[in-house]
């Protein structure tokens, strides 16, 4: 297949640095946003508008098409600047930066498909292998199912889809079936306690065939240079095992989103007296202890993210394939990291007293976001502090795509 042709809005010349520096720009913009965006429960056109202008969307795009194809730590600097303005719109590019860097390990075929004539195409997926099923035909797969969460599918552009292959009862292979829109229902059943603007809504698909350039066997994305794609992606980046820094996309959003109620919150304190006595709040030894904890979650939780996606990408380009610990210590500190971001949350909500409580306090927006985001699989440390402890206390874990 030729390479690609020169298209449009090419950010293969961005820098990392740069890249951080747009997201930054847009913060106060999405600050006031967010609660319009909670209403829509999507993305506002006008912060859709900016992203694609800033290319923010595209930081893990191979250049080939035009992305900015950055180290895999951008991944977190960047959504996580993001979520200092709102969460949501973090999650969400999180959520297509990822589906970028896998697109990049399916066959080439499919990536021409997709970027060939958009390369700002947006990427939405339903991740959970048990909500669908395919069975194996000639050319490829038929699948059917019914995913949640699928984050950014309104006025998504393609859907990569979890199935189980099965033979009889037998499963035989696990795939990510990439579909455009034609192929699959969207079900409106966004109403949520928090991160209403991601329109995290539920697609199901019937008998849909899916060619096999276009069906991704996660097998081969365990590691290493396995996977289809890898021919025309060979940057080291592209060999990072998304089963195991998948949810480093979103861990951005638990830590941006704490950021964020530290500076509302030491920005409230400044201004503050308590109605009682008239003191300055930031004179009370406890406000102080607070916030000082809270801090000090949260840069711990950023040490956390990035220092694994420093290793991860150090392991790759050394063309090591991480063991199944190294890939459980991962994901059990991907989960506590975020843990430590919700506990900076709840530290600092509570000194928020009676004002908490109102939608107008950003705070409880940010509140409600916290332990909205972190429901998700990725950040449940009793699944993943035990996995990892077993692992490390001599026991045996078997996951067929880690």
């Amino acid at each position: 297949m030729n390479a690609p042709q020169k298209r449009r809005a090419s950010f293969a010349e961005v820098s990392g640095a740069e890249a951080l520096a747009r997201a930054r720009e847009l913060v106060p913009a999405l600050r006031e946003r967010a609660a319009r965006a909670e209403v829509a429960r999507n993305m506002l056109p006008e912060t859709e508008a900016d992203l694609h202008r800033t290319g923010l969307f595209r930081i893990l795009q191979p250049k080939r098409y035009g992305g900015m194809e950055l180290d895999y730590i951008w991944l977190i600097d960047v959504p996580a600047e993001l979520a200092r303005g709102c969460a949501s719109t973090a999650w969400t590019v999180g959520n297509y930066a990822i589906h970028h860097h896998m697109l990049a390990q399916y066959d080439e075929r499919a990536q021409e498909e997709v970027w060939g004539s958009n390369p700002d195409a947006k990427i939405a997926s339903g991740i959970a292998y048990p909500q669908g099923r395919a069975r194996k035909v000639d050319g490829g797969y038929v699948i059917s199912g019914h995913w949640n969460f699928s984050s950014g599918v309104v006025g998504a552009d393609w859907n990569m889809l979890a199935v189980l292959v099965r033979d009889g009862e037998r499963v035989v292979d696990h795939r990510m079936c990439l579909v455009p829109p034609a192929d699959y229902e969207i079900v409106d059943d966004w109403q949520v306690l928090g991160m209403r603007a991601t329109g995290s809504q539920s697609v199901r698909a019937k008998d849909v065939f899916v060619p096999e350039h276009r069906a991704l066997c996660m097998y081969a994305c365990r590691g290493g240079a396995g996977f289809p794609g890898a021919k025309v992606n060979p940057n080291p980046m592209f060999r990072i095992p998304v089963s195991t820094l998948g949810s480093h996309c979103l861990a951005p959003a638990a830590l941006g989103n704490a950021q964020a109620a530290l500076e509302l919150t030491c920005d409230a304190v400044k201004a503050r007296s308590t109605n009682y006595t008239a003191a300055r709040m930031r004179d009370f030894q406890t406000v102080q202890l607070r916030v000082g904890a809270a801090g000090a979650r949260i840069e711990a939780a950023r040490l956390l993210f990035r220092q694994d996606c420093i290793e991860a990408q150090r392991m790759a380009a050394a063309d090591h394939v991480p063991t199944v610990e190294e890939k459980l210590r991962i994901k059990r500190n991907v989960a506590y990291g975020a843990q430590l971001c919700t506990e900076a949350v709840d530290l600092l909500h509570a000194m928020a007293g009676a004002n908490g409580i109102y939608d107008t306090y950003p705070i409880q927006r940010v509140f409600r976001d916290a332990h909205s985001l972190m429901a998700h699989i990725g950040f449940a440390f009793d699944a993943h502090g035990s996995a990892w402890g077993l692992v490390a206390l001599g026991g045996e874990f078997a996951s067929p795509t880690l």
